[in-house]
């Protein structure tokens, strides 16, 4: 298994559910839930960026350690950027980010991105799963990515690619297995890399399919694409979602462990 630490970007503020990070599952702050999940997967080091200390308060005696960064950044991977110079970490060191509203994410999950880092001797590193259901294919909200002969991303979008003309002009709801892969949006970085695409202006393509990852393929970066082994069970996005994380708490005992 290789060396890797796990970096979890928990922002106090969410329009859709505020005070996510903190929002009790089974009793407990989700964050806590997050964090559990790191450490079960193997990292030699759990960090939480966050800009709020009740979110660090929370994480007290927990094994993890908190780096409060600013409130002002625009997305998960500048926090962790700026994570990574206060804890100081080499440059060749392997750092995933699991965003903070993945409570039962599995922790082979977490191993394989950063083995798929280590292994392919790209800069960043990320997993997909198959894709079998049309309405899946043609959901906007459901990212698709194509990979090379190599696993290194050639395109992330949120139309159905590749566009399959010859099956779809006879039947649109036939499907011919194993030709399309939903993106799942956890990363693993060299931090050297996550350094430099933090630094990076916003893309073309970023900016008009609104993915941030499109940053480094317009930059002529590789991004290796792996399996995930296990399913990755929907994150915690609104009330609801935290309803049935609460039910799925409740049926597990202690969360979803595909570890």
């Amino acid at each position: 298994m290789p060396d890797f630490i796990v970096a979890i970007p928990a922002r106090y503020a969410a329009s859709r559910l505020p005070g996510k990070p903190l929002q009790p599952i089974g009793g407990e702050p989700m964050v806590l839930h997050v964090a559990r999940r790191a450490l079960a997967a193997g990292a030699r080091e759990v960090w939480v960026a966050t800009d709020d200390v009740r979110i660090a308060d929370a994480l007290q005696e927990s094994g993890v350690r908190v780096a409060m960064t600013s409130a002002a950044h625009a997305s998960g991977t500048d926090r962790l950027a700026e994570c990574a110079g206060i804890a100081g970490w080499a440059d060749d060191a392997i750092v995933v980010n699991l965003q903070g509203d993945e409570p039962f994410a599995p922790a082979d999950g977490i191993t394989c991105v950063a083995r798929a880092v280590a292994d392919s001797g790209a800069g960043i590193a990320t997993l997909a799963t198959p894709i079998d259901a049309v309405d899946t294919l043609l959901d906007p909200n459901a990212v698709k990515v194509v990979r090379a002969a190599n696993d290194d991303a050639l395109y992330f979008s949120r139309a159905p690619v590749p566009w399959p003309r010859d099956a779809f002009a006879r039947d649109r709801s036939a499907m011919p297995a194993g030709q399309w892969l939903r993106h799942i949006g956890i990363y693993g970085y060299r931090v050297s890399a996550l350094r430099a695409f933090a630094a990076l202006p916003p893309g073309r393509l970023e900016q008009l399919e609104a993915l941030e990852q499109l940053r480094a393929l317009e930059a002529g970066w590789r991004i290796s694409v792996a399996l995930a082994p296990s399913p990755f069970p929907p994150g915690v996005d609104t009330p609801e979602d935290l309803a049935r994380a609460n039910n799925i708490f409740k049926q597990q005992g202690s969360g979803i462990d595909h570890g």
